[in-house]
């Protein structure tokens, strides 16, 4: 992996755990091991690192969906790929919240010029997931359906987080499997 690479994989791990805002140049480097020199040669401003971080989320959520249309058989299989992304990070989940909207909601109260190339990350899970609703058959509400599971997978993050509840994800994803079976079952 390059020293770039590494950049970027630090800054996008600290801005999860730390925030962009606390998030320092310095922390970035020492995380990665170069000296603050070295990381001014691959970006000048931390402005260019957090949008080299976001394309770099887009890119892998991209490969994510593109994984799941691939091993899921079904528009349910797919759907549930993402329910169960919750349980696959319910410990980062607990402890820092959702990474695609705590760098939203965090951008959002900056003004920060950044804040619409985030949502581009739910704009690519809203629109997926809106995509595999259409094929279970629910092509007039598909959209409201997609906000709804995004509405509800957040607001299990944020709880989650905030209680510091890992119980509480696991009874919820089996709600939201629950809510996508009346779902598949009546078109």
């Amino acid at each position: 992996m390059s020293t770039r690479e590494r950049i970027i994989e630090a800054a996008d791990q600290l801005f999860y755990e730390q925030g962009f805002e606390h998030t320092s140049f310095a922390q970035i480097a020492q995380a990665v091991g170069i000296s603050r020199g070295n990381f001014y040669y691959h970006f000048r401003t931390k402005d260019d690192i957090l949008d080299t971080v976001i394309n770099h989320r887009l890119q892998r959520t991209n490969v994510m969906l593109e994984h799941w249309e691939v091993e899921g058989e079904t528009p349910s299989d797919r759907i549930r790929s993402f329910i169960n992304i919750l349980i696959m990070n319910r410990a980062k989940i607990k402890r820092f919240g959702c990474p695609v909207g705590t760098l939203c909601s965090e951008l959002i109260k900056l003004d920060h010029p950044a804040q619409g190339d985030a949502k581009e990350l739910f704009i690519l899970f809203r629109t997926w997931l809106s995509r595999q609703f259409v094929q279970l058959g629910h092509a007039e509400k598909a959209d409201e359906l997609a906000m709804h599971l995004l509405a509800q997978s957040q607001g299990i993050a944020t709880l989650a987080s905030a209680f510091q509840d890992e119980a509480f994800i696991n009874r919820e994803v089996d709600r939201l499997h629950d809510w996508l079976t009346s779902c598949t079952a009546t078109p």
